[in-house]
């Protein structure tokens, strides 16, 4: 299974949420970022119909698969930021 972890990091003069290197819009206060972040997560934790997804990868190539759309990934919030 999948983990996606959020992480509340302070950003641009306040604080935002962050899954990797990638930054969500900044939010006024560490509440507000916290609130957002988890309700990134809760929509993750939503299932759709399965899919036939095609994408390109980093070489152009193209690819065919089959997505099931009951399968969601593990969400965590992460509050490390003392606020």
């Amino acid at each position: 299974m999948t983990r996606i972890v959020y992480e509340i990091v302070e950003h641009d003069d306040g604080w935002a949420y962050k899954l990797g290197d990638v930054f969500s819009e900044s939010f006024p206060s560490h509440d507000a970022a916290l609130k957002a972040a988890r309700q990134a997560a809760s929509e993750q934790q939503v299932g759709g119909e399965d899919e036939e997804i095609s994408f390109q990868d980093a070489r152009g190539r193209w690819h065919q698969e089959h997505a099931d759309g009951g399968d969601r990934p593990e969400v965590v919030v992460d509050d490390r930021s003392g606020a």
